[in-house]
């Protein structure tokens, strides 16, 4: 499969990934053939990129990190549990079904992604459109599993850690829809209304029996910074638990690479170029490190255009070293087609470069 930008479909090609609405019900399906209309209605919805079946590119497999069984289940309880929650006008009370609901899921997550053993921070909504809470939350803590895993977590330490990274924007149940999706500057006041998710969110949860008190706090100090910059409080280095500050680079990474109403989605390659300007700032650096040692930074299926002038897609990732993956070079300098297309192993070509990515001719089934 091959991943391109929706404004280089045309009629015939075939989808290799379902598309998903923000409910996490199909809106269209793996298989089927676009056809002008349903181009222009997946353009019409803003959507970056699609998966598509490729003649070049067709054993080209990009994993998941949960099955879609575990990931729809997933979604749905969120979207059950913060829609109560926002239908209710107050945080006090216990919250029961937070901690029944999602510590069963958390179980099946923990499982799922233990048995990859070389699990990776794979962009996982590349498929679907638009940022969504729920979706957000869900790969939060899909992502903050995997840094978990690799850092050498215990079992029971995964579990607080992945109910924290779950449900650290809970908060933002109470927040009003029309502030987290202004597509214009928010006042200062307006700001501090946003701001105030962290502490909602641990009010919510610190009295909930069945939700870590330790969970609660990530909810408190996701948007707390090393140097003090963060909110609500303006902790400083070790002041934040090291759990919110994993929470923290994840949140930050999946927001910029969702599209929102202010602002476009970036690839992962921009994103991580972003964050490293706040290594030792504003995230601990030695965890940044993990991160960029974790995440695919070039999505299998994409095109990306090496310094020589050749073209070609990304066709394996290696889980050591994915910033130097395997590249199926499919034009040369001259942008002539290469037959038969060869593989170009980065990892071992150490003077061979990713000098951009893009995607100007696909070839459908």
């Amino acid at each position: 499969m091959r991943l391109i930008p929706v404004k280089l479909l045309s009629p015939g090609m075939i989808l290799a990934r379902n598309i998903y609405n923000s409910d996490g019900l199909v809106l269209l399906a793996e298989g089927v053939k676009l056809s002008e209309g349903m181009i222009r209605r997946l353009q019409g919805m803003d959507l970056g990129y699609v998966y598509i079946k490729d003649k070049l590119t067709e054993d080209i497999v990009i994993p998941e990190l949960v099955s879609e069984e575990t990931r729809l289940k997933a979604i749905r309880s969120i979207q059950s549990s913060f829609r109560n929650l926002e239908s209710q006008s107050h945080l006090k009370g216990s919250f029961l079904h937070l901690g029944k609901t999602f510590g069963g899921l958390m179980d099946s997550i923990m499982d799922e992604i233990a048995s990859h053993q070389e699990s990776m921070v794979l962009l996982t909504d590349m498929h679907t459109n638009d940022y969504n809470l729920y979706r957000h939350s869900l790969n939060v803590c899909l992502y903050t599993m995997v840094l978990g895993i690799s850092y050498g977590y215990s079992k029971d330490e995964l579990k607080v850690l992945g109910l924290g990274a779950l449900l650290h924007d809970i908060g933002k149940t109470k927040t009003p829809t029309e502030l987290l999706n202004r597509p214009g500057a928010l006042s200062k006041e307006e700001f501090r209304e946003v701001q105030r998710h962290t502490e909602i969110g641990f009010k919510i949860l610190k009295d909930e029996p069945n939700i870590p008190l330790l969970s609660a706090h990530c909810a408190l100090q996701h948007h707390e910074r090393l140097d003090g910059s963060g909110y609500p409080r303006g902790l400083v280095g070790d002041d934040i638990h090291d759990y919110a500050k994993w929470i923290g680079i994840v949140d930050s990474y999946d927001a910029m690479v969702s599209r929102r109403v202010y602002k476009p989605a970036m690839l992962p390659h921009q994103a991580v170029e972003v964050m490293y300007t706040g290594s030792g700032t504003l995230y601990k650096q030695s965890f940044l490190a993990l991160f960029r040692d974790r995440v695919a930074i070039y999505p299998a299926g994409l095109t990306v255009r090496l310094h020589t002038g050749e073209t070609g897609v990304v066709s394996r990732i290696h889980p050591h070293v994915p910033h130097r993956p395997v590249v199926r070079i499919l034009t040369d300098s001259e942008g002539q087609p290469v037959i038969p297309p060869y593989e170009l192993d980065l990892s071992e070509s150490l003077t061979m470069m990713i000098a951009g990515i893009g995607d100007s001719q696909t070839q459908s089934i």
